[in-house]
């Protein structure tokens, strides 16, 4: 984290412009102010997953432990081979996973093994069983089928005594959680979770189970920014819905500051906006407001609130419904997982063909909603939900991903590759 003041990380930021600034400048400033985690925890595999790893396991232990069979067939001495003719063996005994073979292996024997069983001493490879015929009771090796070492794994080939398994900052995932049960790790260090606040702010909006008057609309913003805050692994603290009040807003601020890492509001930082929510925000710690060029999305805050000591990350969010979920996903979510401790995890991107013209000003960032689908040949293409309003929550909701067109880019002809970002795994 930059402990300087947010005024200073501006300044060293080329071309910063509070009222005209562009995504990449305000996620690289957004990059620089957000703290990190470091309280670490030990948890039980089972309890671990989705949990960031807070130091480097390093293997104990060599994986596999030792030399083993990769098929179920017969191991043998690959010198043994006859040169350019099919080879005979006798069958010495059988080896079975957890039950090695001890006896003795003479020039021209072999020993049938099992997947996963530790490789008799002195033989180094393994013919599958179903390359095999026996005749006799005499296995034949066909001539030309394998090479010295086939079909044997090597001890430590998976995972060498000494070196790094998983690496700090990796949000752990089922594989992983297997690999450390490979190594005997009962217990995992891990960074406590994130504690994220968030609520919504005005008079209009009432929750659910409230009655609806003239002029009101029930909430949806929270219920977004929950499932979004789900997909992180952080905790989730919902405070309801806050009126356009000082005291009000005060109180929830410092509530929030106090209890989390950072807060979310939705609603609130619009130029002209009748409420209290900026002056509010700004009362309570260093607070900057942007108007970024993109496009839904562009008023936002961020800042540092609380008391000293004891200060939260500010994430002031527009209030249309739209626009929540794509500031979210361009701003909150990389800052999030960088203060839980997490390495680089940048959105999933595919390319895929426009199947119609887009209308787009250059210099600003938009996210259109989108159904990107592969066509019989293959190939990826996207078309646009209709209304791209940032207040229709119903096209988002249609979308299976998000088309970025680039700060610098025009109009998109039909068949022109865009970036999209696909849903699935993300919201």
């Amino acid at each position: 984290m930059n402990n300087n003041s947010l005024a200073d990380i501006a300044s060293c930021l080329s071309g910063y412009d509070p009222n005209a600034l562009p995504v990449e400048k305000a996620q690289a400033f957004i990059a620089q102010m957000v703290p990190r985690v470091q309280a670490v925890e030990s948890l039980a595999l089972r309890t671990a997953l989705g949990r960031v790893l807070a130091r480097d396991v390093i293997s104990p232990i060599n994986v596999p432990a030792h030399d083993n069979s990769a098929m179920d067939g017969f191991a043998f001495r690959s010198a043994d081979l006859s040169a350019g003719a099919d080879t005979a063996f006798d069958i010495a005994g059988t080896g079975y996973a957890g039950a090695q073979f001890e006896g003795e292996v003479t020039t021209g024997q072999c020993v049938r093994i099992m997947t996963g069983a530790v490789m008799p001493a002195g033989l180094d490879t393994v013919v599958p069983q179903e390359l095999t015929r026996t005749v006799d009771g005499r296995v034949i090796v066909p001539a030309g089928v394998l090479r010295a070492g086939d079909n044997r794994r090597l001890a430590g080939e998976d995972l060498k005594r000494g070196a790094p398994a998983l690496q700090a900052g990796r949000v752990l995932r089922p594989a992983d959680l297997g690999l450390l049960a490979s190594l005997g790790q009962a217990e995992v260090p891990v960074l406590r979770r994130l504690r994220v606040a968030f609520f919504s702010t005005g008079d209009e909006l009432r929750s659910i189970g409230e009655p609806l008057d003239a002029g009101c609309v029930y909430d949806s913003n929270r219920y977004t920014i929950w499932g979004m805050l789900q997909r992180l692994g952080v905790d989730a603290i919902d405070m309801g819905v806050v009126r356009d009040d000082p005291a009000a807003l005060e109180a929830a601020f410092r509530e929030a500051a106090a209890c989390a890492d950072a807060v979310i509001t939705s609603g609130g930082v619009s130029v002209g906006e009748a409420d209290h929510t900026k002056q509010v925000m700004a009362s309570l710690g260093e607070v900057l407001f942007w108007k970024i060029a993109m496009r839904p999305g562009r008023p936002m805050a961020i800042g540092r609130i609380g008391e000293p000591g004891k200060q939260a990350v500010l994430f002031g969010l527009p209030g249309n419904p739209v626009a929540v979920m794509v500031t979210f996903y361009a701003f909150v979510r990389n800052a999030l997982l960088q203060m839980a401790g997490a390495g680089n995890s940048p959105l999933p991107v595919i390319r895929a063909a426009s199947a119609t013209p887009i209308r787009k000003k250059a210099g600003r960032t938009e996210y259109q909603r989108g159904i990107v689908e592969r066509g019989t040949d293959g190939n990826w293409s996207v078309r646009i939900t209709g209304s791209q309003g940032s207040g229709v929550l119903r096209s988002m909701s249609e979308a299976n991903g998000l088309i970025v067109l680039g700060h610098e880019q025009g109009n998109i002809a039909a068949g022109e590759l865009v970036d999209v970002v696909p849903f699935e795994g993300l919201v």
